[in-house]
């Protein structure tokens, strides 16, 4: 499974990469990946108005977003847009960090897993 990085480079900015989760556990109920140690889960929902100036991850974790969709902006200008279904490991807990913006007029649901 790809996911998309969002990691703190040594020039202090915030960088996008993709990255493959393994999935070689094949059994009756699909492909699993091996487990991965967690922290805690946090819920999370956003106002449909909801937009986040420069700011890190408070923490390395996994965003996975259940609705909505959101556009996350890092220093070089390249933006990416996140919806339903999709899973970043958000890591840039140091340097300028990124934003965050809130695209359309939906409420966003994510969870964060805390790795």
């Amino acid at each position: 499974m790809k996911i998309t990085r969002l990691y703190s480079g040594d020039d202090n900015e915030s960088h996008f990469d993709e990255i493959e989760i393994p999935q070689d556990n094949i059994s009756d109920i699909g492909r699993l990946s091996d487990v991965q140690l967690a922290q805690g889960v946090v819920f999370r929902e956003n106002d449909a108005d909801y937009n986040l100036d420069w700011h890190n991850a408070p923490q390395r974790q996994y965003v996975v977003f259940l609705n909505g969709e959101v556009e996350i902006e890092i220093g070089d200008g390249s933006k990416r847009r996140f919806r339903g279904g999709d899973v970043l490991l958000a890591e840039d807990t140091t340097g300028r960090g990124h934003k965050s913006r809130n695209i359309g007029e939906t409420p966003r649901k994510s969870i964060f897993v805390v790795i």
